[in-house]
């Protein structure tokens, strides 16, 4: 899996708005506190808007803010409100995929790839991401030194 710029930059601007919620922050807070373009943030933040995960006051005094407690919002769901599905093969869903031959049992690998990214994304909140208390699965997976590994 390859954890695009958008998706890590919307993770980080959410994890901005969760540490200075509830009240509203400016996007220049985000861009300045994080070092994230501008343009980038822009985007970002309507697409979060659309997906229901921040609101947006407009004005002066106008900013962003959480939708929903810090707690309710995984960061599988930040991701997919800006990249779409966590997984694809070929533009096509795991579940979709079909091979004949030799091939023939690898969306049986493919889903479980992506059972495990839901199992991560999904079961890891916002708040949870900012307080550093991950779940006890993810923060086993975290604390394997093959985990930090390059291969």
């Amino acid at each position: 899996m390859q954890i695009s710029a958008k998706a890590d930059y919307a993770v980080r601007a959410m994890l901005e708005l969760a540490a200075h919620g509830p009240e509203l922050v400016k996007a220049t807070i985000l861009i300045d506190h994080q070092g994230l373009p501008r343009k980038f943030v822009e985007t970002i933040l309507v697409d979060l808007r659309r997906a229901g995960l921040v609101c947006s006051q407009r004005g002066a005094d106008g900013g962003y803010t959480l939708a929903r407690p810090a707690t309710e919002i995984s960061l599988g769901a930040i991701i997919r409100a800006v990249d779409g599905p966590l997984a694809e093969v070929r533009g096509l869903r795991p579940h979709e995929t079909a091979y004949s031959g030799a091939a023939e049992h690898l969306p049986d690998v493919w889903v479980a790839a992506r059972a495990s990214l839901r199992r991560v994304l999904d079961e890891t909140s916002l708040a949870q991401a900012l307080s550093g208390r991950l779940p006890a699965h993810v923060r086993k997976l975290a604390e394997s030194p093959e985990a930090w590994l390059p291969r």
